[in-house]
């Protein structure tokens, strides 16, 4: 690796490692199914790239030789462009995925959270609604990462894909008790204010 690559690899963004990461599995992929594989898999415990950004960190990632694309043949009714890591870029992803300093802790933004906060602005019956429609989102995303669950168990090569879809599911079934103890909390400051009982609390 030259000096300017060093320079350039301590720079990268973690989203650039993200897309890296995403070639670092067998086969080459288009940038459409790097979007489509993030999106069944990185959403649930990172995030989702989108499309421009793959392609963005695809173009810094070859300008320093840590993938290589080349376009389909006329066996293709429409040229399509794969992408494959390189040595070099498997090298340099193997290092920054060992690079504990690097991984920085979790970043929690819960808009829900950031509602509740500003509770003393709002209804209750409102804040008590906007719990339970975040309930059925949240539900709706663990039947999500569990179908990608079921979908990575078939790939002896996606095992680590697998484990962290399954922290996944576990967080999502601990967001899912966290909301139904802040209903709890809503409706016991509900009590002490004297207002009147909210209906009955829904069960995970």
């Amino acid at each position: 690796m030259t000096s300017s690559q060093k320079v350039k690899k301590q720079e990268l963004p973690p989203t650039a490692w993200a897309v890296l990461g995403l070639l670092s599995f067998p086969g080459e992929r288009t940038g459409y199914e790097l979007k489509k594989w993030a999106d069944s898999s990185l959403r649930f415990f990172y995030w989702s790239p989108a499309i421009s950004q793959i392609y963005a960190e695809l173009r810094r990632l070859e300008e320093l030789g840590y993938a290589a694309s080349a376009r389909s043949g006329p066996e293709e009714a429409r040229a399509k462009r794969r992408y494959a890591i390189t040595d070099a870029g498997r090298e340099a992803l193997a290092g920054w995925a060992a690079d504990t300093a690097e991984a920085g802790p979790p970043v929690l933004k819960h808009g829900l959270l950031l509602r509740v906060w500003l509770g003393h602005l709002a209804e209750p019956e409102r804040l008590r609604a906007m719990v339970g429609e975040h309930m059925e989102r949240t539900r709706a995303e663990l039947a999500a990462v569990r179908e990608a669950m079921e979908h990575a168990a078939d790939v002896p090569q996606w095992a680590f894909p697998a484990l962290a879809l399954r922290w996944s599911e576990r967080q999502h079934l601990a967001e899912l008790e966290l909301a139904q103890a802040l209903l709890q909390d809503l409706a016991d400051l509900a009590a002490d204010h004297g207002e009147p009982a909210p209906a009955a609390v829904t069960e995970a």
